[in-house]
């Protein structure tokens, strides 16, 4: 039985266990049976990514207040978090890496910054 390249479906010919007939071929069949899941990681991690960029922004230090608006404004997605922190069951931060928020009443939201 003649064996067949796994992505190209030429014949291949050399060692038995060989699937591909060149190192190409190898590296297309793979990139292309992993890249739905790393098209999705990449995507979550860029949102990751941005909305750490906002928080640093409108904060570098931490401690200040600002309109959950003006997050919005500038692009951040509320969805997407690294870690949550509640050090009491009324107050909950959520961080993009070591930056992060807590949602306060009359729509203000007090920006953070891990220390460490």
């Amino acid at each position: 039985m003649e064996r067949r390249c796994m992505d190209c479906g030429e014949p291949v010919v050399g060692r038995a266990d060989k699937k591909f007939c060149d190192d190409a071929c190898r590296a297309n069949y793979n990139n292309r049976r992993n890249s739905e899941e790393s098209g999705y990681l990449r995507k979550v991690n860029n949102i990751l990514k941005r909305n750490r960029r906002i928080l640093a922004k409108l904060s570098p230090e931490g401690g200040r207040k600002v309109k959950w608006q003006a997050l919005i404004d500038e692009g951040f997605n509320f969805n997407y978090i690294t870690d949550m922190n509640e050090p009491t069951e009324a107050c909950q931060y959520r961080f993009c890496y070591e930056y992060g928020y807590l949602l306060l009443d009359a729509d203000e939201v007090l920006l953070v910054r891990r220390k460490g």
